[in-house]
């Protein structure tokens, strides 16, 4: 069942949605995790990433799930959210480290050594996150659009393409450029991408099954003829 939330016909009310908030706390706790697993970089099958990339394709995930079922609108207001999350994470963290330790508590340079490169990574992770969702969101509505909602796989590994290599790009940079040389970082970029880019297309009918799932339960379809696309309304 289709329905277009833009067309004020509707008498459903979309604010009585049973699984948004559940993939809104579930879109914030990965990108909180990942940030903090970024301050370690690891190597699996020769590709050398941040920890926060194994998890953190699954907030790309999410946001094709939400812009696809609820809309741009509603999308846009979870990124903020995770956003002021993220934000709210990095200071706090920041401040305790900046705090004298108690006596007889010797962690504080274990404690510096790995959260304390947090408000870097949450810097570098907010800019390039920003950038990444927003694209990924924008493209993917205004692909379902032109494909009249046909053809998800097209709007979901196409929107990841360009948005995963925005926020690759700009975050490994920022967090990283001087801190490991550069052939690494160069290394960590490519690997990211394609680690992360590899994890969306792999995930595919998993995402094709919850869409289905949700746009059943919920009965809604959006789709954005009308929207106002400017990332910087919080609705």
């Amino acid at each position: 069942m289709k329905i277009d939330f833009n067309n004020p016909v509707s008498n459903h009310n979309p604010e009585r949605f049973r699984y948004l908030d559940l993939i809104t706390g579930l879109f914030v706790a990965v990108l909180l995790i990942s940030n903090i697993a970024s301050s370690k970089i690891v190597e699996i099958w020769k590709f050398t990433f941040d920890g926060g990339t194994i998890l953190f394709p699954l907030s790309y995930i999410f946001g094709d799930i939400l812009t696809e079922v609820y809309g741009f609108r509603r999308s846009r207001r979870v990124i903020w959210i995770g956003f002021f999350c993220a934000a709210l994470m990095s200071l706090t963290l920041g401040l305790i480290g900046l705090i004298r330790p108690a006596s007889g508590w010797e962690y504080q340079e274990a404690y510096m050594r790995i959260l304390g490169q947090t408000p870097r990574i949450v810097t570098a992770s907010l800019i390039a996150y920003f950038a990444g969702e927003f694209s990924n969101s924008f493209i993917m509505a205004k692909m379902k659009i032109l494909t009249k909602g046909k053809w998800l796989f097209t709007r979901t590994i196409g929107s990841t393409v360009v948005g995963e290599g925005i926020d690759t790009i700009i975050f490994v940079v920022i967090a990283f450029l001087g801190v490991y040389p550069n052939d690494l970082v160069f290394l960590i970029i490519i690997s990211n991408y394609i680690f992360k880019v590899s994890l969306e297309i792999v995930f595919t009918p998993l995402t094709y099954k919850i869409v289905g799932f949700l746009k059943r339960v919920e009965k809604v379809d959006w789709f954005d003829y009308r929207t106002n696309f400017n990332p910087f309304i919080f609705p």
